[in-house]
């Protein structure tokens, strides 16, 4: 199998989950990721064992005449490259986890007739996928609301699939008779405008501070000044650049507040955690806001507007939380109802299905 995509963590992770299930099936099976060598999979999977052929292409959308004219000639060159990948490594079925890099790769291994898929974390299509979704034979989707963006007769709700040792980690014994802990995490290099809200919130929280304990990811840049605060003020805090047990934390954690991407929304339902989320408000077409409507509808978490975002208003609502455990409770059942532990199962079901089509269609013909 071929894996398309990547660029950014949230691309990246959900192919690597569907990878390392693919392979729990059978350990002789094959894969392949394809991107680029900008994106952050140049930088995790060699660490993680798996193979990675880079093609040379940028992204389109967003960027001025002269530099979006530059990437679209780009293209026939990464259309041959990926002509040559595919029939070097003669993969039984291409799927793209999203990102530019996905769209040559998998439009190609169609034209060569190869089974092929995409997987759509967010909840508002990217255009990459928007594109392929009207050729590709499987389309995999995190939320039943983006099905409308597609054929239905393809579509696949799956849920964003989560790497295995996320669950495992969170299995392990909780720790009992904990203070109301709170979760704050920005995405892997923090929120600014997350880190100063909830230390603006701390002074109108006084009367909790004995009682709360914050885990808080700032960022390198802002993770000094964070933890100094907090001291200042007396709050018990752990304040870490960046958390690499994220699944320990998570388990820990009363309440969220963080940031609404694909991958921390898939790892909230999954948990079955409550949250409040502060949408990025630069993501590509704001599709974290879409992200985070899901979770809004379903009562499973309150968003705040990062226009909206004051100390005051964040105080709030985490006093509201904290006196409210039954509030708490129920954003945690509906949180868990959205989530699907099976996501990667699930896809790797389908995908097997669908290779087994083409094999009995090829038979046939033959």
């Amino acid at each position: 199998m071929i894996i398309a995509g990547g660029g950014t963590g949230g691309h990246l992770f959900p192919g690597i989950a569907i990878a390392e299930e693919f392979l729990q099936r059978n350990r002789n099976d094959q894969i392949l990721f394809v991107g680029t060598n900008r994106g952050i999979e140049k930088k995790v999977l060699g660490d993680l064992g798996f193979l990675l052929q880079t093609i040379d292409i940028e992204g389109i959308k967003g960027k001025k005449w002269r530099k979006s004219m530059a990437a679209l000639l780009r293209i026939p060159r990464s259309l041959i490259q990926s002509f040559r990948i595919i029939r070097r490594f003669s993969p039984a079925l291409v799927i793209g986890v999203g990102g530019y890099a996905s769209g040559p790769v998998v439009l190609t291994a169609r034209l060569l007739g190869i089974p092929t898929a995409i997987a759509e974390q967010n909840a508002l299509p990217g255009l990459t996928n928007r594109i392929l979704g009207r050729m590709v034979n499987r389309i995999f989707v995190s939320f039943a609301q983006t099905e409308q963006y597609f054929r239905a007769d393809k579509v696949v709700v799956s849920g964003n699939p989560i790497r295995q040792r996320f669950f495992a980690e969170m299995k392990r014994p909780e720790r009992q008779n904990r203070p109301f802990t709170i979760l704050v995490f920005g995405g892997s290099q923090g929120a600014h405008a997350i880190n100063r809200a909830v230390l603006e919130a701390l002074d109108d929280m006084e009367p909790l501070r004995d009682h709360l304990q914050i885990i808080h990811q700032t960022g390198s840049k802002d993770r000094d000044a964070v933890a100094k605060a907090y001291e200042a003020k007396g709050v018990t805090a752990e304040v870490l650049p960046f958390i690499m047990d994220m699944a320990a934390a998570y388990q820990r954690a009363d309440l969220l507040i963080c940031r609404a991407g694909a991958t921390s929304i898939a790892e909230i339902t999954a948990a079955g955690k409550a949250a409040i989320l502060i949408p990025f408000p630069f993501a590509v077409e704001d599709h974290q806001t879409k992200n985070a409507e899901v979770l809004v509808q379903a009562g499973a978490a309150e968003m705040i507007p990062e226009k909206e975002l004051t100390g005051a208003r964040l105080a709030a609502a985490i006093k509201r939380y904290y006196e409210s455990p039954a509030c708490i409770r129920e954003m945690e059942s509906r949180s868990a109802g959205l989530g699907n532990v099976r996501a990667a199962a699930d896809i790797i079901d389908a995908c097997l299905a669908l290779v087994q089509q083409g094999t009995k269609m090829g038979e046939a013909h033959g």
